[in-house]
């Protein structure tokens, strides 16, 4: 890595010749503005994003964050941008970088200034974080820096060996983290593999019983609910995460394996890219699916699918695949529902087997530990 100037490094990047989508909210536009004003810009960026208003944002990827300002969600920004550039490039090599910061404003702020930088490859996650001195610089100034930070990133992940110099200050330092996925994670996140198995499963041997979730994270719920199946069914019980969501940006390499690595080494965790029970019917026929309450109403509820017809007939694939439904109990506020008081549609509820309160009860939630761990952060 050598350091160099600003119209060299986007020369460099040019040059290279790799086609990206940028994304960037909080601060860094003065990037795209630096990569468009040399020539050789319609090599490289297909398309530049500033979804700075938190509804833009969501709109941007499928939801809103958790928190505005986050590696995190400088991740999602990334994957979000890489699937979209693929979709305006589908053949070769592109990339997505997103980048999200919180800055000087006309208001204080209660946090840090921050800014967090993503880039996502067929092959590589990686990200860079800086947390800025709390008022030693001006807007303009902090703008500066995240700028350089974002060109820095686009550099790296086009291979350019260049990098701006940071004005930083002491005590002020770019943390950096790369993750290499493995190749069959690659395939997986490619869409030429539709499942990838970790743990102690064999890819060529298919479970009998399914836990299917997020497991974001993975908690003693999560744990009571695979162990009370086990005895029902009488099998082990695979965990399966799905890479892709229906609306939202696909799990990044860093994404995948920090999940992953929740279980133990005797747990079979499969990874799949089925975001839908009719798709993960399709991957695991024959087997018995571990869903919350909350999760079989939803796969009964004619709005997921566009009409009643549709719905009917997704069902009617996931019962001919020889797959059926242990429903466990879920809470919801103070009340905790069960199969037995779901309005189901005949055909799913003839799929289901329900779970009494008595032999499972617990109101843990992913989501109220990760709201728990999480601090309100300001978005501009």
């Amino acid at each position: 890595m050598t350091f160099t100037t600003q119209t060299l490094l986007v020369q460099e990047v040019h040059a290279a010749g790799t086609p990206l989508v940028l994304a960037v909210t909080g601060g860094g536009s003065g990037a795209i503005s630096a990569l468009l004003q040399q020539p050789g810009a319609s090599r490289t960026v297909l398309e530049a994003v500033v979804p700075y208003a938190p509804t833009a944002l969501a709109t941007f990827l499928g939801g809103p964050p958790e928190q505005y300002c986050s590696e995190r969600t400088a991740r999602l920004m990334a994957m979000a941008a890489y699937r979209r550039a693929r979709t305006l490039a589908p053949a070769g090599e592109v990339l997505g970088v997103g980048a999200t910061a919180s800055l000087a404003s006309d208001r204080t702020k209660r946090g840090p200034h921050r800014v967090y930088v993503a880039w996502q490859s067929s092959s590589t996650t990686a990200t860079s974080h800086l947390e800025l001195e709390k008022g030693a610089r001006s807007r303009t100034e902090e703008e500066q820096i995240v700028a350089a930070l974002v060109l820095n990133a686009v550099a790296a992940a086009t291979g350019a060996h260049g990098r701006l110099e940071l004005p930083l200050r002491a005590g002020e330092q770019v943390q950096e983290l790369l993750v290499q996925g493995a190749p069959d994670e690659q395939e997986l996140l490619a869409g030429t593999a539709p499942l990838v198995v970790r743990g102690s499963a064999s890819i060529d041997q298919l479970p009998r019983a399914v836990f299917s979730g997020a497991f974001h994270p993975l908690h003693v719920g999560h744990r009571r609910m695979a162990d009370v199946a086990a005895r029902i069914l009488g099998c082990p019980v695979a965990f399966e995460i799905s890479i892709e969501n229906v609306d939202k940006p696909p799990l990044d390499f860093l994404e995948m394996q920090t999940r992953v690595r929740q279980f133990d080494p005797s747990d079979a965790v499969w990874l799949s890219v089925a975001p839908t029970f009719v798709k993960k019917s399709s991957l695991f026929p024959g087997c018995t699916f571990v869903v919350g309450a909350d999760t079989v109403e939803r796969i009964g509820q004619e709005r997921y699918y566009g009409s009643p017809q549709a719905m009917e007939a997704a069902i009617a694939e996931i019962a001919a695949r020889g797959c059926r439904f242990l429903v466990f109990g879920r809470a919801a506020g103070e009340s905790f529902h069960t199969l037995d008081e779901l309005r189901l549609p005949q055909s799913l509820a003839a799929l289901c087997q329900g779970v009494l309160a008595a032999d499972f009860r617990e109101d843990i939630s992913s989501t109220a530990i990760r709201r728990a761990g999480s601090t309100p952060e300001d978005a501009s």
